[in-house]
């Protein structure tokens, strides 16, 4: 079987969440892929793509996914014959294609949330917001598939509710990366009573990063760090909320060296997001061994099962208390436990031989 493995959202200057999964599960299917005897190509619109690939992999050029010419994506694949193609996102052009196609939907934030991101074309951000005011135009794209794969059973869940696709939908975990590998020699995150609260995550009003910031009137002696980017005018807005005396850090960007530091060292990960498509930090500090506060909702429940601690999204001090719950050391502990054995189920390996299984599939129900 011949698998096309679409690796064009895997960036050359730093990961974003859709590149790190390409990345990540791109690796792990080329390694599974001989034991079920697969071949696996990887179609790039950059060069410099081609060395973030696993070495030897074999490569065909396409367009960049922005370009005009996706819709007619299909139609130049066709010519290398493959028997399947994956797509870590559903824009691919399928029309006329002769081929077995997976596209990825990884969930349905957006059609709550329909600001897209900041670095696509003006014309695409115009196509994204339209494309979102209305179920139909994903259906559409979804249908013409032959099957679809998300990232989380709350995903499933969410696509069957609102009838997204008639196409088997397939889960493929987003599993974290290793921050253990990255943290300072000797670290024992985890260990001691969390002096820093760390929260990573964009500053997009549904993130609900007031109520942290507010939450610091309940927390003395500790530090909020916010490590990602943040314009100027957004910060400023927050820093209006802050209480008197409170410590909070605008970090504007870490590296993942940086971010395995932070949380390494005497902290908790904190999110009151009030709607999410996943929520890969969690995923990250259970695996580092790091203790988890988050908002009480079905994909946080999803992602950290007993590893984490669940409070009101909106209630400072239910967040506070939850804080402070965690400086017992054996409930801290415990805590840490049950999320180092629960994020151990979310693997690259199982997410790849998912993938293939499911390739599989297509190209046998493609020959009857």
């Amino acid at each position: 079987m011949r698998l096309f493995f679409d690796a064009r959202y895997i960036r050359t200057d730093f990961h974003d969440g859709i590149s790190r999964f390409s990345h990540e599960l791109a690796h792990a299917v080329f390694a599974a892929a001989p034991d079920a005897g697969v071949e696996v190509t990887f179609i790039v619109h950059d060069p410099g793509q081609v060395a973030l690939l696993p070495a030897g992999a074999p490569t065909v050029s396409l367009h960049a996914p922005t370009s005009v010419l996706e819709p007619l994506a299909a139609l130049r694949l066709n010519r290398y014959r493959p028997d399947v193609v994956y797509s870590p996102m559903q824009t691919i052009g399928a029309l006329g294609r002769r081929f077995g196609l997976i596209l990825t939907l990884h969930d349905t934030i957006y059609y709550r949330h329909r600001t897209p991101p900041r670095d696509l074309p003006w014309f695409v951000r115009l196509g994204w917001r339209l494309f979102h005011l209305t179920y139909a135009p994903q259906r559409a794209t979804l249908n013409a598939a032959d099957a679809v794969a998300t990232v989380s059973e709350t995903s499933k869940r969410q696509f069957a509710a609102v009838r997204l696709t008639k196409r088997e939908v397939v889960v493929l975990p987003n599993a974290p990366q290793r921050l253990a590998e990255l943290a300072p020699a000797g670290a024992m995150p985890g260990a001691a009573a969390a002096l820093n609260i760390v929260y990573m995550g964009s500053f997009m009003p549904y993130k609900n990063v007031e109520t942290l910031v507010r939450a610091m009137a309940h927390l003395p002696g500790r530090t909020l760090h916010l490590l990602s980017r943040i314009s100027p005018a957004r910060q400023e807005e927050l820093e209006k909320l802050a209480p008197a005396d409170a410590r909070i850090v605008f970090h504007g960007g870490v590296t993942d060296t940086e971010y395995a530091a932070l949380l390494s060292d005497a902290a908790l990960l904190a999110t009151l997001s009030l709607d999410e498509g996943y929520g890969l930090p969690i995923a990250e500090a259970l695996e580092l061994g790091v203790p988890a506060v988050v908002s009480d909702m079905e994909i946080f429940h999803e992602v950290g099962g007993p590893g984490a601690r669940y409070v009101p999204a909106r209630d400072a001090r239910a967040f506070a208390d939850a804080v402070i719950g965690l400086d017992d050391e054996g409930a801290r502990a415990a805590l840490v436990a049950a999320g180092r054995e629960h994020i151990a189920r979310f693997t690259w390996p199982e997410s790849a031989a998912r993938l293939l299984a499911a390739s599989r599939r297509v190209v046998a129900q493609r020959a009857r």
